[in-house]
């Protein structure tokens, strides 16, 4: 099988319409701003506080972190070829595209089920809560997430590094992504296909099904508390959750199906590459009182030390 003799790929973007493209790059712009601000307010709230020895608030922070990461590997992309008619990236820089986001990807999902985890025990387990979720195993737990996104990534890669492309060159999409690529290819891709759904699609359902369990169990332990207990439990719960939905739910219909690609697929990509990353920080800082007063209190003693300087 000869390799690819083609060096670059043309992106279709989401639309041709020019009035379209100038709003989204408006948009984009704004929404990749808020992401950036957001998960950095989280970010050195939580490291600049005490928050940050909470295992909630710590996982937090990784969480934040990787969704600056995340949504890099695409949204500053996006927002560029907006401005330019002929969208390409080249072959080495797509590849990459393609294990950053399965890389970052996975990480997410993992500090995800690790949050989840880490409120079933302290709502299950209040006893014992400080005992199991100590920081020796935060940090194991933040090492398997790499060692995760690692494997993850890896063995993504490996799936179309072979690949030849000869062309068309034209990828129906605004980034790089397997199912894309996989159309493109000069060679039958039914067998990766079929090994892309069981790699990413059973993940996010598994794990979507799980992080589901935890929250049942967590509801129906919820009957043994106090009123106040419950409005506190639920309050961060409810924040998880959504966050949960908004990024499973448009990762599920992407990859759990046969390997082709439909129209629907970048509006579908948009939410969990660019919308959920930028609803994170609202939600988990709106509904978190914690949070709140942690965001006061750091950036109230830094403009207060600012004005002693003067």
């Amino acid at each position: 099988m000869e390799s690819q003799n083609i060096s670059e790929f043309i992106l279709m973007g989401l639309s041709s319409d020019q009035n379209i493209q100038v709003f989204c790059f408006m948009f984009f712009l704004l929404c990749y701003l808020a992401i950036l601000v957001g998960n950095l307010l989280i970010l050195i709230s939580v490291r600049c506080s005490s928050l940050f020895h909470q295992p909630m608030h710590y996982f937090l922070s990784h969480l934040s972190s990787m969704d600056i990461c995340y949504t890099s590997c695409v949204t500053p992309k996006l927002i560029g070829d907006l401005l330019v008619e002929r969208k390409t990236i080249s072959y080495g820089n797509c590849l990459l595209q393609v294990v950053a986001m399965h890389f970052f990807g996975m990480i997410e999902i993992i500090i995800l089920t690790i949050m989840a985890f880490d409120r079933n025990v302290a709502i299950c387990k209040p006893l014992h809560y400080t005992i199991i979720m100590n920081r020796t195993r935060c940090n194991l737990l933040i090492m398997v997430a790499w060692a995760g996104g690692a494997a993850h990534s890896f063995s993504q890669f490996s799936m179309i590094i072979g690949l030849p492309f000869c062309g068309p060159s034209e990828i129906d999409h605004y980034y790089c992504d397997i199912f894309p690529l996989l159309k493109v290819a000069c060679t039958d891709t039914h067998l990766i296909g079929i090994l892309v759904v069981a790699n990413s699609g059973l993940v996010a359902l598994v794990t979507f099904v799980l992080l589901f369990g935890s929250y049942i169990i967590i509801l129906i332990t919820l009957r043994n508390l106090s009123a106040e207990g419950r409005r506190k439990a639920l309050s961060t719960c409810g924040s998880h959750v959504t966050v949960v939905v908004l990024f499973f739910g448009p990762s599920i219909f992407a990859y759990l199906r046969p390997p082709t690609t439909f129209p629907e697929d970048k509006i579908f990509a948009l939410f969990y590459t660019i919308i959920a990353p930028m609803f994170n920080p609202l939600i988990y800082t709106l509904r978190n009182t914690e949070m709140k007063k942690a965001i006061r209190k750091v950036f109230y003693q830094k403009l207060f030390s600012a004005e002693k300087c003067n």
